[in-house]
C-alpha cells in the first residue's frame, strides 16, 4: 500500500488528505509543525472554482456554514468614487458561490473532516520536515523534529511519495531547490486582521480602494450574530523603506494599529468606514508584501510541491487559498490516473505550473486591482463618472483577461471538475 506523507497541514495539504482518500489512496500522512490546528489568522475568499472542488470532496456545507456568500466586489478610489462593481459567484453566472471565510474556521473543517476519514493518527501535530534526500529509486527520505511537550527528537521516514504543502518557507522546496534564498520583497508592507463590527457598517460587499501607494481590502465573514455584529476581515498596504529584512513570509507579527491607522484617516466607502473598523481590532499583524519567483519544476523524483510551497503569490484577486485547494485535487486526480508515480508528477505540472506561473506574474502587476492605479494615474484628484476615465469595455477586458488567465472564467467553471468527484452545484 502506497505511503504517503503531506509535509503541512494548512488548507494545501489537508486538501490534499482528502482529495488522495477520495481517489482511493488510504495510507496517508500529514505532518504538522504546529502541535495543535487552531482557528487562528485573518480571513480569505475562495473563489467559485476552488469551492466546486470543495463540493466534490464533499465538505462544502460545512464550510458554508461558517462563511458568507461574497455577492460584489467594488473598487474604490481613494477619493470615494466608485471604479467598478461586479457580481460575484451565482450572480456573476457561476454555478458555485465565492465564499468569504475565516482562514482557520476552514482549516478546522478541513482537519475534523480528514480525521474522520482517514484516522486521528492521519494528521500529526508538533512535527516538522527538515530536510529531504533523494533515495536511489526516487524516494525521498524525510527528516523530521518532533516535539510532545518538554520532549524533543529526531527521526527520518521514507515514505513512497512526498509532497511539500510546508508554505513560503518550505523546507521540502529548499531541497528540491537549494540556495533560493528569502523571498523576494516588493517594498510594501501588509497590515492585517478582524474587527466585529455592527452589520449595518460592515457593507454586503467586498471592497477594494486606494491609489498607487496605499490600499485597502474590507469584507464581511460572518453572518451577523445574536447582537447583530458581524466579523470584518481587513488588509491594508503601504510602501516602506524600512522594513522587511527580517520577517518575511511570518503572519504573525503583530503590532499596534496606531502606528498605520493614521493613513487611512478618512477612507469610507459606501458607509463602509476603514477607521471605525480599524478601530474595532483586538489586534493586528504586519506583514512584508513577498511571494516566490516561478520555478523551473515542482517535483523531483517522487517528491512535489503544492500551494503556497509551488507557487506563492502576491495577495492579490484571492488565489492564494483558491489555487491550494485546486493544487490538492489536481494532484490527487494526477495520482490516480497514472500508476507510476513519477509520470503522475509530471502529469500535475503539466496541468498546473504554466497557469500559476502566468498568475504569480500577473499578480506581481496587480491583477485585476490595476483599475485602481489606472483611475489615479488618469484622475488623481478623483472623478465624477468613471467611464469619463476608463471605458466600460476596458474594466471589463481587465477583469476577464485575469480570470481567463487562472481558467476560473465562468465557462470554464461551469464545465463541471476536471478531476472526477460527484457535485452538487449550488443554484
Amino acid at each position: 500500500m502506497t505511503h504517503i506523507m503531506i509535509a503541512g497541514g494548512g488548507i494545501a495539504g489537508l486538501t490534499a488528505a482528502l482529495a488522495l482518500h477520495t481517489a482511493g489512496f488510504e495510507r496517508i500522512t500529514v505532518v504538522e509543525a504546529t502541535q495543535e490546528i487552531r482557528p487562528v489568522g485573518a480571513g480569505l475568499n475562495i473563489m467559485p472554482n476552488a469551492v466546486r472542488e470543495l463540493d466534490a470532496l464533499g465538505v462544502l456545507d460545512r464550510v458554508e456554514e461558517r462563511a458568507v456568500r461574497t455577492r460584489e466586489l467594488r473598487y474604490y478610489h481613494r477619493s470615494g468614487g466608485l471604479i467598478s462593481r461586479d457580481p460575484r459567484g451565482l450572480g456573476a453566472g457561476y454555478h458555485w458561490p465565492q465564499l468569504s471565510v475565516h482562514r482557520g474556521d476552514l482549516q478546522l473543517v478541513l482537519a475534523e473532516a480528514v480525521r474522520a476519514r482517514l484516522g486521528e493518527c492521519a494528521l500529526l501535530g508538533g512535527v516538522r520536515v527538515t530536510g529531504v534526500d533523494a533515495l536511489p529509486d526516487g524516494r525521498p527520505r524525510v527528516i523530521l523534529e518532533h516535539s510532545d511537550g518538554t520532549r524533543r527528537g529526531r527521526a527520518s521516514l521514507e515514505p513512497d511519495l512526498l509532497i511539500g504543502a510546508d508554505g513560503i518557507r518550505s523546507a521540502v522546496r529548499a531541497a528540491l531547490h537549494p540556495g533560493e534564498g528569502e523571498p523576494p520583497w516588493n517594498g510594501m508592507l501588509v497590515w492585517r486582521g478582524i474587527s466585529r463590527v455592527p452589520a449595518a457598517r460592515a457593507g454586503r460587499f467586498m471592497l477594494i480602494a486606494g491609489d498607487d501607494r496605499l490600499r485597502a481590502v474590507v469584507y464581511p465573514i460572518s453572518e451577523p450574530a445574536d447582537g447583530g455584529d458581524v466579523l470584518v476581515n481587513w488588509a491594508l498596504a503601504a510602501p516602506s523603506e524600512t522594513a522587511g529584512g527580517t520577517f518575511r513570509g511570518d503572519w504573525n507579527r503583530a503590532v499596534p494599529v496606531e502606528t498605520f491607522a493614521g493613513r487611512f484617516e478618512g477612507w469610507e466607502f459606501d458607509g463602509v468606514s476603514v477607521p471605525e473598523v480599524l478601530a474595532a481590532a483586538d489586534a493586528a499583524y504586519e506583514y512584508p508584501m513577498v511571494d516566490r519567483d516561478p520555478l523551473p519544476a515542482w517535483s523531483m523524483g517522487r517528491t512535489t510541491l503544492i500551494g503556497d510551497a509551488a507557487h506563492a503569490m502576491y495577495p492579490i484577486g484571492s488565489n492564494g487559498a483558491t489555487q491550494s485547494i485546486v493544487d490538492g485535487r489536481a494532484l490527487a486526480h494526477a495520482l490516480a490516473r497514472h500508476r507510476d508515480p513519477v509520470t503522475a508528477l509530471a502529469a500535475y505540472e503539466a496541468d498546473r505550473r504554466p497557469a500559476m506561473t502566468r498568475l504569480q506574474l500577473s499578480n506581481r502587476q496587480q491583477g485585476p486591482e490595476v483599475v485602481i492605479d489606472l483611475a489615479h494615474r488618469r484622475a488623481p484628484g478623483g472623478f465624477t463618472d468613471i467611464r469619463d476615465v476608463i471605458p466600460e469595455s476596458e474594466l471589463a477586458e481587465i477583469a476577464a483577461r485575469y480570470a481567463a488567465t487562472g481558467a476560473f472564467d465562468p465557462r470554464s467553471v461551469n464545465q463541471g471538475s476536471p478531476y472526477g468527484g460527484t457535485l452538487r452545484t449550488s443554484h
